[in-house]
């Protein structure tokens, strides 16, 4: 779950812990100010741009969930090195 904002698109996005990815045009920098610092972000989301803007679907990032797999692969690969023994 992670929100972004650009500044001069005025696009918010809105990564969902499902992997979904929405975007949000027109919304103001104060009220991605007003969402960012909210104490309650996800009701403020709800509230404020989920029932106000039109959201578009947007390809989704990579999620944390798949990055564990991803690291052990490309680690895996690499022979470990015994203690005591020089890497160089």
């Amino acid at each position: 779950r992670a929100i972004g904002y650009d500044v001069r698109a005025k696009l918010l996005r809105v990564e969902l812990d499902d992997g979904r990815a929405i975007e949000y045009a027109g919304v103001s920098q104060e009220l991605w100010r007003r969402f960012a610092n909210h104490a309650t972000p996800w009701s403020f989301y709800r509230d404020q741009i989920e029932e106000e803007f039109h959201g578009k679907r947007a390809a989704a990032t990579v999620t944390s969930k798949s990055r564990p797999a991803e690291l052990d692969a490309l680690f895996a690969a690499a022979p470990a090195s015994k203690e005591g023994e020089d890497s160089n």
